[in-house]
């Protein structure tokens, strides 16, 4: 396993799965001008994610809304990928309004998905938000295969999509699209 296995937060469980050898870590970090007040109530309608996702996924939140996000909250997915339909369950594992939030898969294409997302002011009137994605594909080591020549990729593609998504509707000073 890489080398931060030991979370951020002090009093936070180890990621640990059984059956996972071994994790990949995606980190994305993205500066908006605008506060983190204004920022988070975006990321906090689960809904939005179809909105941040890229349109050959074929994204769609099934859960109905609205989701009261908290710890514990379920949100179930269906997307597209590569033309096979997958079914997504996650879980919000922990949850501090305007600061951070994390999310892990209960159902899904991953042995292990565990992403952080995180909110702080810049000094400026801007926030600087973090992603940091914790993976492991099942059916070790062929998962490892899949990710060299494919998951890695569409990793990359998703979150470049996201972050010029989250870039155009969180503009210069405030948002410029409705929350919802």
């Amino acid at each position: 396993m890489p080398s931060d296995t030991a979370p951020r937060d002090p009093g936070a469980r180890p990621l640990r799965r059984r059956g996972v050898y071994r994790y990949h870590v995606l980190r994305r970090e993205q500066r908006l001008h605008a506060p983190p007040d204004a920022v988070f109530p975006f990321f906090a309608d689960a809904h939005n994610l179809e909105a941040i996702t890229p349109p050959w996924l074929s994204f769609h939140v099934t859960t109905p809304a609205p989701i009261e996000l908290r710890p514990g909250a379920l949100i179930e997915y269906r997307l597209r990928l590569h033309g096979l339909p997958i079914a997504w369950l996650t879980r919000i594992e922990e949850w501090v309004p305007g600061v951070r939030f994390a999310d892990v898969q209960l159902a899904g294409p991953y042995k292990l998905w565990h992403h952080t997302h995180e909110f702080a002011a810049d000094g400026d009137g801007g926030t600087i938000m973090r992603d940091v994605v914790r993976y492991a594909l099942p059916l070790w080591p062929l998962g490892e295969l899949a990710h060299a020549l494919v998951v890695r990729r569409d990793l990359e593609r998703i979150f470049d999509f996201r972050h010029a998504e989250v870039a155009r509707r969180i503009a210069g000073g405030g948002l410029d699209v409705p929350l919802s």
